[in-house]
């Protein structure tokens, strides 16, 4: 490993240890504000009957849906993946007759888009380090793409907010040079 890729995982490292110190310190703080901020955020929201189909409409917490009863309603991963659903994110529920979920997304908050590295938190789950802070992602996003640690990734956050969960909007492989293997005249010619 050259010295440079030594210094760069060091303060990588060193970058991922404030973060997690930072977040010990300000969990409580961060986790009264969201509350808050959702808990406003459901003042305008609402549920009522369309024909014979139920809608409740609710904010997206970066797990769930939140109705605005606080009523949490889970929402399949690989749809939060595909639809970019970020922390805040305004989100209408179809319950049909037959109990069927169909979730949609009804207002997007203004989304900040960032560079950061994959990596794995002590509990086995993704993250992201980016602009100095670490987000958890979505499983079913890092397989979709197929990401690997240390790739670097794009991710969405809300604009104007602190968020503990990030969307994934894509995922950037580094070129593994044993991947590269060299091909001769003679092997182009057979193939």
């Amino acid at each position: 490993m050259q010295e440079e890729e030594k210094i760069q995982k060091l303060i990588e490292h060193l970058i991922k240890i404030r973060n997690e110190v930072d977040i010990a310190l300000s969990d409580y703080n961060i986790n009264k504000k969201d509350t808050l901020s959702i808990k406003n955020k459901l003042k305008s929201i609402k549920e009522y009957n369309e024909n014979d189909d139920k809608i409740v409409e609710g904010i997206f917490n970066g797990e769930i849906m939140i109705g605005p009863d606080e009523k949490q309603y889970s929402i399949p991963s690989n749809y939060i993946s595909k639809s970019k659903i970020i922390e805040g994110d305004k989100l209408k529920l179809t319950i049909k007759p037959d109990g069927t979920f169909v979730y949609k997304q009804i207002e997007l908050i203004p989304r900040k888009r960032t560079k950061g590295i994959l990596s794995r938190a002590k509990d086995g789950n993704f993250e992201v380090l980016s602009e100095g802070k670490t987000y958890k992602v979505q499983k079913a996003s890092i397989t979709y793409y197929k990401g690997e640690i240390g790739n670097e990734v794009i991710i969405l956050t809300p604009k104007d907010n602190d968020s503990i969960w990030a969307g994934v909007e894509n995922i950037i492989k580094g070129i593994n040079d044993n991947e590269i293997q060299p091909i001769t005249l003679e092997e182009l010619k057979n193939n």
